[in-house]
């Protein structure tokens, strides 16, 4: 009879826990599409960037008053926000 008693404890422990589960991977989904369901930010980027001629990106990243660009001569332009006014060049220098 203490093994009965043993077997039904197990199961409510393993249905509480399956229970626990399903709830818990419902309320993940929900908020995921909660999340991206909503109005997405955007970000705004100007129409063009003025690089200098024969210049390639490689990388851009935006600042909250500046844009950055990598470019494939190994420079960093610093841009304004408009990105018509260059504010300062960086020239990246290898290591090796």
């Amino acid at each position: 009879m203490a093994e009965a008693k043993n077997l039904r404890f197990l199961r409510i422990l393993v249905t509480a826990l399956t229970t626990t589960m399903i709830v818990g991977l419902l309320a993940i989904v929900t908020l995921l599409v909660i999340r991206f369901s909503g109005p997405g930010q955007s970000i705004a980027l100007p129409a063009s960037i003025a690089l200098p001629a024969g210049t390639g990106v490689s990388a851009f990243t935006r600042g909250p008053t500046w844009l950055a660009v990598v470019t494939t001569d190994s420079r960093i332009l610093i841009y304004s926000i408009d990105g018509q006014s260059l504010l300062q060049e960086i020239a990246v220098v290898s290591q090796d």
